[in-house]
């Protein structure tokens, strides 16, 4: 599991800037649960609100179905009819460098 999450990590990084612009092949990730809300908020050292205001990020969908707890086949099956979209059950250090990466796009 650390070696899937591990190459997810990686994974995260290695997607080029035209792929994350038109989120292919990447899996929308919903912000929304309240303790991934504050254990991220906290370990970012920012107010829950700031991610919140986010609502979402894009990440490989790999790292996506270890936050979201989903296995990866059905996100790629989601994939076929449309934008694959899950909920954050969990929280990475590659989760958290999305979502810092999105808050300073944000801020600028």
């Amino acid at each position: 599991m650390l070696t899937a999450l591990a190459s997810a990590s990686v994974a995260l990084f290695s997607v080029s800037p035209a792929l994350a612009g038109n989120n292919n092949g990447l899996v929308v990730v919903d912000l929304t649960n309240a303790d991934v809300l504050n254990n991220l908020a906290q370990n970012l050292k920012v107010n829950v609100s700031d991610i919140s205001a986010l609502n979402n990020v894009s990440v490989p969908i790999g790292l996506a179905a270890a936050i979201c707890d989903v296995n990866a086949n059905v996100l790629a099956a989601q994939k076929k009819t449309g934008s694959p979209t899950c909920t954050a059950k969990n929280t990475t250090t590659a989760l958290q460098s999305a979502v810092q990466k999105k808050l300073g796009t944000v801020a600028q």
